[in-house]
């Protein structure tokens, strides 16, 4: 099976500064991938690659063996903001979000919302939801269209321990479902049980990559 995400020498730089110098890596199709590292390593700035979000100063990126622009509709993307409409509950979100995809088969927002562990007749505005229901709530946007490989800036963000648990237990489950995950994180022995992969990045470099035993049966 052909990688789902490949990285050949890639470096990103922003005038003199170096975001990210000479990153390889390869990500077989259904595994996860555990970014780890201070602010300022490098995570954010190698998922917005992956999403196409941003291009490489040099190297190659390929999703699924082409360029992410070729592949944006196999990516689903949930950045460390919400990216929701904090005055509409979560399904009118998500029902303005659905009718932007109008040409592609997905899943209802109500749908979406339940496979989050989301009430869909909840009408409380998402400005009034706890943090993990407001990241369960993005997470709900991001599956809409049914992307194979799922890119996920800091999914535990300010979460309490039950609420991490659930988001978790949810990614688990993408898991098994054969999606592909990258995540960035600081909570290393959180995200550790679902990992195939933790990678750690220091000043835009990768300094270790360890293959881990994962979350797999």
């Amino acid at each position: 099976m052909a990688p789902a995400v490949e990285l050949e020498s890639v470096s990103k730089l922003y005038g003199t500064f170096v975001a990210l110098r000479k990153a390889s890596l390869s990500i077989e199709q259904g595994r996860c991938c555990v970014l780890l590292g201070e602010n300022g390593a490098g995570k954010s700035t190698l998922l917005r690659l992956l999403a196409g979000l941003i291009r490489p100063t040099h190297g190659a990126v390929r999703i699924f063996e082409q360029a992410p622009h070729d592949t944006r509709d196999r990516i689903g993307y949930m950045s460390h903001a919400p990216m929701l409409y904090e005055e509409f509950s979560a399904a009118e979100n998500l029902r303005y979000f659905a009718a932007l995809y109008r040409e592609r088969d997905c899943l209802t927002p109500d749908a979406s919302l339940a496979a989050v562990g989301l009430d869909p007749s909840l009408t409380r505005p998402v400005g009034q939801y706890s943090q993990g229901m407001r990241q369960r709530a993005s997470l709900a946007r991001v599956l809409l269209p049914r992307p194979e490989l799922l890119l996920l800036d800091e999914p535990f963000s300010n979460m309490d321990a039950a609420s991490a648990k659930q988001m978790l237990d949810l990614l688990a489950g993408l898991r098994a479902q054969g999606k592909t995950i990258v995540l960035t994180t600081h909570q290393r022995e959180l995200a550790e049980p679902l990992a195939d992969i933790l990678l750690t990045l220091q000043a835009g470099n990768i300094a270790s990559l360890v293959e881990a035993a994962g979350a797999r049966p």
